[in-house]
């Protein structure tokens, strides 16, 4: 009797182990297949790739299947991964709800919050918020995430976004946060040496500073407003780079115009290290918006971290409120 119920009690262990190493499988299989790599499925996991290429090998192994192609720059599903990854998706968002659903449940905010945002939004707007934020929720953990690549929110289990733009995915709630006006400065020293430009036309004769997005490779064209008509220009650049802090480290240091969003340039323009330049030609562009998916409709994490950030930049905005707007 002793030895029968060791060793149901051993068998007992060994399938509950096996199970919990196929989900882990499972769930690498998913993400790598989502995000297209073993280093991407890594960092949205917070694991190392090795232990991604372990999970999926284990889970081949068991399957009896090859689920990747792989070479050395692609990792391509198989006809039998593809088929597999489609109900592998359908059982992490079966899980997703009762996790959700579980937090609904729950009156206090508490447990970890992933957020993800653009990194000048997420170092000018956010984290500076952030202990403000857990003194009224200690019991909640951020991890945010920045970078210029939109992220897939549902598939990679964030709980909310910070974006600049229009939403374009119809799955994701939406809320306003504040708006997003870019607008053109200058150095007082470069202003002394060069002289103040009245019109964008005049920009030709300038020195210009433009940001080239990580994202396209693109450089960013330049929104102005003549009454109704809007132009976009795309100045002649002696200066190109791909970070918007790196612009206003060479405007500070006298090396042009740019182009800069007010929430950036705000600051600099109160301590008189900026000054405004074409303000009769400024325009609104685009809004900073909060997206969180459908399952968080209900998580009070999310809740609370939306009405927090919506009543902070409530208009006149912070930075906007540093200079008048024409």
């Amino acid at each position: 009797m002793i030895d029968n119920l060791g060793s149901i009690r051993f068998n007992s262990a060994v399938t509950e182990q096996i199970g919990i190493d196929r989900l882990t499988g499972i769930i690498a299989f998913a993400r790598a297949a989502s995000l297209g790599s073993y280093t991407a499925a890594a960092r949205s996991l917070s694991i190392s790739p090795s232990a991604i290429s372990k999970s999926v090998q284990r889970l081949e192994e068991r399957l009896g299947v090859r689920l990747f192609s792989r070479t050395t720059r692609s990792l391509t599903l198989t006809p039998e991964g593809l088929v597999l990854h489609e109900r592998a998706l359908r059982l992490l968002q079966q899980a997703e709800e009762i996790e959700q659903a579980a937090a609904a449940t729950r009156a206090e905010p508490a447990g970890l919050l992933k957020i993800t945002t653009a990194l000048p939004v997420g170092v000018h707007l956010i984290s500076p918020h952030l202990p403000a934020f857990r003194a009224l929720y200690p019991k909640v953990s951020i991890d945010l995430r920045l970078g210029d690549t939109f992220t897939d929110l549902v598939e990679e289990g964030i709980d909310v976004a910070i974006r600049v733009g229009q939403p374009v995915d119809s799955r994701l709630i939406s809320r306003k946060l504040a708006p997003n006006r870019v607008c053109a400065f200058a150095s007082p020293a470069y202003l002394e040496r060069r002289g103040m430009p009245t019109r964008p036309e005049d920009l030709d004769s300038h020195d210009c500073v433009n940001l080239r997005y990580q994202s396209s490779g693109q450089s960013m064209r330049w929104p102005f407003r003549t009454g109704d008509r809007i132009q976009e220009i795309l100045p002649n650049a002696g200066i190109v780079v791909d970070n918007s802090d790196a612009v206003m480290a060479v405007l500070l240091n006298g090396g042009g115009i740019g182009i800069s969003a007010t929430y950036i340039a705000g600051p600099y323009v109160a301590r008189g290290e900026l000054v405004p330049v074409l303000k009769n030609y400024w325009m609104d562009r685009h809004h900073i918006t909060a997206l969180w998916p459908e399952s968080r409709r209900g998580n009070p994490n999310v809740k609370a971290f939306v009405a927090f950030f919506a009543e902070l930049f409530s208009e006149p905005t912070p930075w906007d409120s540093e200079f008048t707007l024409a």
